[in-house]
């Protein structure tokens, strides 16, 4: 069994994930797996429960790579390098006597009526009786993820349009720019389209030079198409205070600095850096005194405090996106086999088919669950050709 990889080692792309420390699954129940998977989930049935979360730690854990699960069921390396994951993996090849050939680019597939046949690299055909896809999506380019995967596959399949996903988020108003680096930790932040809600979560966000980034952002992402006209966002900036109780810790803080200037009251509040973003959407001029705003005028900052508005005018650059939306159509793939429907003897795994999730480990699940179905299938048909 020959493994193709056109970069000088394996697992590029995996061995930056999770910030270096590759978050390798999540422990969440299978059957809750697909609450977390955006596009095509139900495709995904066969693959994560042929090779579920725990069958992958136990083949990690069997190759010497001891595992943790933190926050959110997240699961790690012990040591938290992602390096250990890539030994990990390099000795299962071992143990299956896998041919890894680094620096080997293929460029084509060769294929006989509805048969493929093999492949081209370097420019020689070499005949396989089964070829497997997983080349990747086209985020991350520079770890070998370009999109060529694609071109590979488009001669015989419908190629639903790559999109970047899990990316940070542009948009029209130009006031995060002047708070870029700024982090929210504990807010809630709700996507609507056409004032449709289509996401809501809770943890951290990110300000960026052109919008908003970080991990309640990048789900949020997920669940947006191009074109990106009518998205919006709320941020909620005190979830833990509903209305009433919010209104009374506004009033509590203004009784402290009833002849200072509105824009020097809410130091308690709110981080420095975002309270001028707040008394400008609050529309209460800075330098009115406190003992002066009006109950109406309160009210409405308890109501920017709790919906910051945003609107979406795109994604950040695909290359710092984390995975790809899109890919070969599903519709064109055996769910049970990962097998192609229309090119006998080939299949395909992980960021090539057209399924996406969340943060949290659940896209290498995915590739790992979607590998094994193919590798499996593959090696069979092998066998009996």
């Amino acid at each position: 069994m020959d493994l193709y990889e056109k970069n000088e080692k394996i697992g590029k792309k995996l061995f930056i994930t999770g910030k270096g420390r590759c978050n390798v699954t999540n422990e969440t129940p299978i059957e809750n797996f697909f609450d977390h998977v955006p596009t095509n989930p139900r495709f995904l049935y066969s693959a994560l429960y042929s090779f579920s979360n725990e069958a992958l730690k136990n083949e990690i854990e069997s190759a010497g790579t001891a595992l943790k699960t933190e926050r959110g069921g997240r699961v790690f390396p012990v040591s938290d390098k992602s390096s250990d994951i890539l030994k990990a993996f390099n000795r299962l090849l071992k143990d299956e006597d896998v041919n890894v050939l680094l620096n080997k680019k293929v460029t084509a597939l060769t294929t006989s009526g509805d048969v493929c046949t093999g492949i081209v690299c370097g420019g020689k055909e070499k005949k396989y009786d089964a070829v497997v896809l997983c080349c990747g999506g086209f985020t991350y380019p520079s770890t070998g993820s370009d999109g060529s995967g694609y071109e590979l596959a488009r001669p015989y399949h419908n190629i639903v349009a790559p999109e970047p996903a899990l990316v940070g988020l542009t948009t029209r108003e130009r006031w995060p720019g002047k708070i870029s680096g700024l982090s929210l930790k504990n807010v809630a932040v709700t996507l609507f389209r056409e004032n449709k809600k289509i996401f809501e979560d809770f943890g951290e966000c990110l300000f960026t030079h052109n919008g908003i980034s970080g991990p309640v952002i990048l789900s949020a992402s997920s669940f947006m198409r191009a074109p990106f006209k009518g998205y919006r966002l709320e941020i909620d900036l005190k979830p833990a205070l509903d209305p009433g109780t919010l209104d009374k810790r506004i009033l509590k803080d203004f009784s402290e600095n009833l002849n200072k200037d509105f824009s020097n009251s809410l130091s308690k509040l709110l981080p420095k850096n975002l309270i001028p973003v707040v008394v400008e959407q609050s529309g209460i001029g800075a330098s009115t005194k406190v003992n002066a705003i009006t109950r109406a005028q309160r009210e409405r900052l308890g109501y920017v405090l709790k919906h910051l508005p945003l609107t979406i005018s795109g994604t950040a650059p695909k290359e710092g996106a984390i995975v790809t939306r899109g890919g070969v159509d599903v519709r064109e793939i055996e769910p049970d086999t990962m097998a192609s429907k229309n090119l006998k003897n080939l299949y395909f795994a992980g960021e090539m088919i057209d399924v996406d999730a969340l943060t949290g480990g659940y896209n290498i699940q995915i590739a790992c669950s979607t590998g094994f179905l193919a590798g499996v299938y593959a090696t069979q048909n092998a066998s009996s050709n």
